[in-house]
């Protein structure tokens, strides 16, 4: 365990990479979005929303992709084995999950406190669209960082394992997964049945359960892929 952690420090040479960035980026935005909604006239609606805590999920996507494809292969050099690096990683994705999405979930309730600071914004609240339970809202959070952390160590991985080619093939194959599903859906007026979908499962299957088993899969993926990847 301790070999484990040292190697977890490779990603955390530079805290402000883990997570002094990550969140500057989400306070320009709220700043930005809060000096929009300063100048424009009020608005008729309970709720102002923006998408802006988005930019948090962005980074975590470059934030491992980089971690597969550029600190991989500089911990193969020091030695370090592919089980070690990717028990690692997943040790840093565990954390600044939990840490960003904490952090996300308390800015929500002070957001809800202060009629959204003030300017009816809902910024970081946005799983209260769906639940006011408050452990979902901070799991969902949590877990929502950890799937997208886990497209990105995949995403890595396959440019590892296949380089430009394989994330060409990737994307076309996300084009004609998504893409051929929608004209199949249309093609059956299948559109209703999945908003019935959405409305009824119960939420903590729509918003924990199935996001984590994905990422348990995306994460079994990564971990074959990397095992066969050249470093």
């Amino acid at each position: 365990m301790k070999r484990i952690l040292n190697v977890a420090r490779i990603h955390n040479t530079s805290w402000a990479t883990t997570f002094a960035w990550p969140l500057g980026i989400l306070a320009i935005v709220f700043f930005i979005t809060y000096a929009l909604f300063s100048v424009i006239p009020d608005t008729e609606s309970d709720f102002n929303f923006t998408g802006g805590v988005f930019a948090v999920y962005g980074f975590a996507i470059a934030f491992y992709v980089t971690a597969i494809t550029q600190v991989f292969p500089f911990a193969s050099s020091l030695s370090i084995t592919r089980r070690e690096f990717l028990t690692a990683t997943a040790l840093v994705g565990v954390a600044q999950s939990v840490a960003i999405g904490t952090i996300v979930y308390v800015l929500s309730v002070i957001e809800t406190a202060t009629g959204g600071f003030g300017r009816k914004i809902r910024m970081f609240g946005i799983v209260r669209y769906v639940t006011d339970n408050p452990v979902l809202q901070w799991a969902t959070l949590v877990i929502g960082l950890l799937l997208i952390g886990s497209v990105g160590a995949f995403v890595g991985v396959v440019y590892r394992r296949f380089r430009t080619n394989g994330l060409f093939t990737l994307g076309l194959v996300a084009l004609i997964i998504f893409g051929g599903g929608a004209i199949v859906i249309t093609w059956q007026n299948w559109w209703p049945n999945i908003g019935t979908f959405f409305t009824d499962t119960p939420r903590i299957l729509l918003l924990v359960v199935i996001p984590l088993i994905s990422t348990a899969v995306l994460s079994a993926a990564s971990w074959v892929g990397l095992l066969k990847a050249t470093a």
